[in-house]
């Protein structure tokens, strides 16, 4: 009995120890603490001898009552705690009156001390003489405080992003913690931040001309208010900006003592040694070649004094020797670069140890194979047990690779070095965060896996506008295991109704689902779909994408999604309350409206482009759309650097990067119109007009799908025409029968199925007239007698020659008892995937797949013989060198063929991936007959995402997303 009540004991205490923190503004118990009541904010009591970050902390604590009230708290560094009610803060071992009731024993620490930024919140009564109740925020060190104390500021509806993203904070008379008490868990991931990057278009200009003109760069007053942001967030640590846009960080020695000050660990990017800049701080002239063959004393002096300066600070380390900016090693052949290497990782190391009086292997350091550095450490390279592997992704959010069993054991664990902006080929994407947190979690958790939990480190840019993924990401970082698909699916439509509204949520959901679905299918600033850097580095060229005007309504229904959640996002920002509109607009509605006309401006102008082959009288008109297009953006973009008086002037632009013109005005055409009026046809699938005959034909309707179709009349005169259509065939119906045209017009066709005769070849006729102008266009119908719909009913079938899969909804899965398959949302096409297992588990035996985990999916189709399977996957990478990405395809009990995503980084292929976001394999398969059939996606590689397949009889059309999905619910 008394090992029953102690266990229930125990089982209160947990949920009561790590229950959420929660502030109202109403005292309901006696028990709940006020942190303002009647008036008057809370007395804070700090000691002097605690760290800086905690003295920062407990001042910034009192503001964000304040935010919240209007009366600022008081902290106090006296010899005792002031008031009958106080807020002690403070550090372990660090705060004379937090020791002394661990001493007392009325504060109890075990489960922190000795521990990794943990905390306790804890209420006590008659803790000192003279104070009847002080809540206690006690940190296992320095950051542990620190995150304690905002984690009461953000349950008191303080923001991270209050001032990034200038979140208001709801107002309250009064703050009464109802939670008595509460242990933090250590963080997921030891080491989190980000690192400031590409930053010479962004946050460089708007802090040199915005925010810090007296220094007229990035210096300590923005590095403040990064360090707070990252602190808020539950981050610890920032990679600077590096490019020759912006100073050094260690150019101005402040820099480094503000970001100790909010105990921000300093670290550098992969091309950055011992946290030396070599793009702004090498002076050839004056110290010779960044060439380590020819010049390592002069090379490994500065290093010396790097840390002879900076050592004294709390730092990890990058060991590096690339050449300047991210380039290339410098003087090396094929032969000597491995040894090479393990000279510059020894000479660095011996620097560290001269300088830092600890043991060398305590010292944090990292290595980050990126770029041709991966290739050498390929070969060999030996990197040194206690220090830490950081993985790279390919720039595009696909992990390279990940830790083995064997690099699992290391000693220095491993980590990840992620973006979600990037500079680079085959095209930058700098201007909006588009990165999908799906692909972010599935990639990171991957990470995770395998080992990698001591460094993530994520490139975010100008951070604006990418507060949203630095969020995620670094809320992730803290705690891995409070995310799955489902909730990251949600994420941010969550926390954004927590801003703005939770009558908002459905609306941001829908919003934000297809903002991301929209750029996964292809990034706003790739639109312009010429490679952007090539072997010249030459400037993007604007071309016609594969986005299709001509078939399955592709482009224009791009369009008019965007169409759709910008005036949703309009709605919201028009109806919210003027203190809420900067913040709106800063995080959802600029990117995208965004968004919305940097599509519109690229698919309208290549309309434009095609309508001037055509001769159309309405090509002029697109061509002027296409500019007020660009002026729109130009107008939102100025009226983001406006906002709020122009706190942020100068941080957005349209133009980022180096190389791009997705930024200026696409080519159009005029052309000039004249003659009498000229009637011209259009219908879809048209992909030939000239040297193919002149039949008119729509596509092919079905009873199983019910697509309708259009025609479209286009003028190629000067003056209007007038036009009627008519038909023999009761069952075709038109939206409209007579018209006038002076530019176009469409006409809706469709089909009324109770009237449409039985038949394989059902063929009507629509006859148009204008004038002395007769034209026809055939209705094809294929209306068999069997199958009927409802014996097809949840089958994929075959239309127009075509069988379209979304791969996210499958029929029947098989599993065993380690591989899972799992449908994925937020991914894919489709916005819906599947997923053949998880990266980290073994390769299935391939020659037994009848017993091989699969997803199954059950089609019929009208046709047999020879078809082509295109299977759409996501570009990934094998996460060791004994994987593969290898899956199998199969219809019934046929022959399996087995594919690969694999492709090596920089290569043709893994352009053309990324940049379409899909690793497209195509095989030919043998269908044997008409019918129900069944395609089986087999997992040989666990981890492979796959999120379309199209079967192809012979029907497929030229587009860019592929048919659509022909489901029949």
């Amino acid at each position: 009995m008394k090992i029953k009540l102690f266990l229930l004991f125990l089982l209160a205490y947990a949920c009561n120890a790590f229950a959420q923190i929660k502030i109202t503004d109403r005292q309901k118990s006696t028990a709940d603490f006020p942190l303002h009541a009647n008036g008057k904010s809370c007395n804070i009591q700090i000691d002097a001898a605690d760290y800086e970050v905690v003295n920062k902390v407990a001042h910034l604590f009192a503001e964000d009552i304040e935010r919240v009230t209007g009366v600022k708290g008081t902290v106090s560094t006296s010899k005792s705690v002031q008031g009958k009610e106080a807020v002690i803060i403070g550090t372990l071992g660090h705060n004379k009156f937090i020791d002394e009731l661990v001493k007392k024993n009325k504060l109890n620490v075990s489960s922190i001390e000795n521990g990794w930024e943990q905390y306790v919140i804890k209420v006590l009564d008659k803790p000192f003489k003279g104070v009847d109740r002080a809540l206690i925020i006690a940190g296992c060190d320095r950051r542990g405080t620190a995150y304690g104390t905002f984690a009461l500021s953000e349950a008191m509806g303080v923001s991270p992003l209050y001032w990034w993203s200038d979140v208001p904070t709801k107002k309250q008379k009064a703050l009464y913690l109802e939670t008595s008490e509460y242990i933090s868990k250590a963080p997921s991931i030891k080491y989190r931040g980000i690192f400031i990057n590409d930053e010479g278009w962004g946050i460089t200009p708007w802090a040199a001309k915005t925010f810090e003109p007296e220094l007229g760069d990035i210096g300590p007053k923005t590095y403040a208010k990064v360090c707070e942001l990252i602190l808020r967030m539950k981050g610890n640590m920032l990679a600077p900006a590096m490019h020759p846009g912006s100073g050094a960080f260690n150019k101005y020695p402040e820099n480094k003592v503000v970001a100790d000050s909010y105990g921000i660990v300093m670290t550098s990017s992969h091309c950055e040694p011992l946290l030396f800049n070599n793009v702004t701080e090498w002076f050839k002239d004056s110290m010779g070649d960044w060439n380590y063959i020819t010049n390592k004393d002069g090379i490994n002096k500065v290093l010396d004094k790097r840390i002879s300066e900076n050592g004294p600070y709390e730092n990890f380390y990058t060991l590096a020797m690339r050449g300047i900016h991210d380039s290339g090693l410098v003087g090396v052949t094929k032969d000597n670069e491995v040894k090479l290497m393990e000279e510059v990782l020894n000479d660095q190391r011996n620097i560290l140890a001269k300088h830092i009086n600890q043991d060398i292997d305590s010292i944090p350091q990292l290595f980050v194979p990126y770029k041709e550095v991966m290739d050498i450490y390929e070969k060999g390279l030996k990197v040194p047990d206690y220090v830490t592997l950081v993985w790279p992704d390919d720039n595009y959010g696909y992990l390279k690779r990940l830790s083995n069993k064997n690099e699992q054991k290391r000693k220095g664990g491993s980590g990840v070095y992620y973006h979600i902006s990037y500079c680079g080929e085959p095209h930058d994407y700098l201007w909006i965060n588009t990165t999908t947190p799906t692909l972010i979690y599935e990639e990171m958790r991957k990470a995770y896996d395998t080992g990698a939990t001591r460094y993530w480190l994520l490139n975010v840019g100008d951070i604006k506008p990418g507060e949203l993924g630095m969020k995620f990401f670094l809320d992730m970082a803290w705690d891995v295991e409070s995310f799955n698909f489902e909730k990251t699916y949600t994420y941010e439509a969550e926390f954004l109704a927590s801003i703005f509204g939770s009558k908002y949520e459905n609306e941001l959901s829908d919003i934000f689902e297809t903002y991301y679905l929209l750029a996964f299918q292809h990034k706003p600033e790739s639109m312009g779909w010429g490679y952007e850097w090539n072997n010249h580095h030459d400037r993007e060229r604007i071309i016609d994408t594969d986005f299709s005007f001509i078939n399955y309504n592709e482009a224009e229904n791009r369009m008019e999604e965007y169409d759709r959640i910008a005036d949703k996002s309009e709605k919201i920002w028009k109806t919210l309350p003027k203190e809420y509109k900067a913040a709106y607009y800063e995080l959802v509605h600029y990117p995208v409206k965004g968004a919305a006309l940097m599509n519109k401006k690229m698919l309208v102008a290549q309309q434009n482009r095609w309508y001037a082959r055509q001769g159309r009288a309405a090509t002029n008109m697109l061509a002027d759309q296409v500019k007020s297009y660009q002026d729109s953006l130009d107008y939102y973009t100025d009226q983001f650097n406006s906002l709020l008086n122009g706190k942020w002037n100068h941080m957005m632009s349209i133009t980022p990067g180096w190389t791009g013109t997705y930024q200026n005005m696409p080519p159009i055409e005029n052309i000039t119109v004249a003659g009498e009026a000229d009637m011209q046809i259009f219908i879809p699938g048209q992909d030939c007009t000239y040297g193919m005959g002149a039949v008119h034909a729509l596509p092919c309707v079905n009873p199983y799908t019910k697509n309708n179709s259009f025609i479209e009349l286009y003028n190629r005169g000067s003056k209007p025409f007038n036009w009627k259509a008519t038909t023999q065939d009761n069952w075709i119906k038109l939206n409209r029968t007579t018209g006038k045209v002076n530019l176009q017009d469409r006409i809706t066709v469709s089909v009324d199925w109770n009237k449409v005769p039985q038949g394989d070849d059902v063929v009507g006729v629509i006859e148009l007239t204008s004038g002395n102008q007769t034209k026809k266009v055939f209705v094809p119908v294929f209306n068999p007698a069997s199958p009927t719909v409802e014996e097809l009913k949840g089958m994929y079938v075959e239309d127009n020659g075509c069988v379209s899969i979304n791969a996210g909804k499958f029929h029947r899965k098989v599993e065993n008892s380690g591989i899972k398959i799992r449908a994925i949302k937020g991914l894919g096409y489709e916005n819906d995937c599947v997923q053949l297992g998880e990266a980290t588990q073994n390769v299935p035996n391939m020659w037994f797949t009848n017993k091989s985990p699969k997803a199954e999916y059950d089609f019929y189709t009208f046709n047999g013989g020879n078809a082509t399977v295109h299977v759409y996957a996501l570009p990934l990478f094998p996460i060791d060198s004994k994987h593969d990405t290898r899956y199998g395809i199969m219809i019934d009990d046929g022959m399996v063929q087995w594919m690969t995503t694999s492709a090596k980084e920089y290569s043709s292929q893994w352009r053309l991936n990324v940049f379409r976001n899909s690793a497209i394999s195509t095989i030919n398969v043998n269908v044997d007959k008409p019918g129900k059939h069944t395609l089986k996606l087999i997992c040989a590689d666990p981890g492979m995402i796959i999120q379309k397949v199209v079967i192809d009889f012979g029907g497929m059309k030229r587009s860019y997303l592929g048919p659509n999905v022909t489901y029949i619910k």
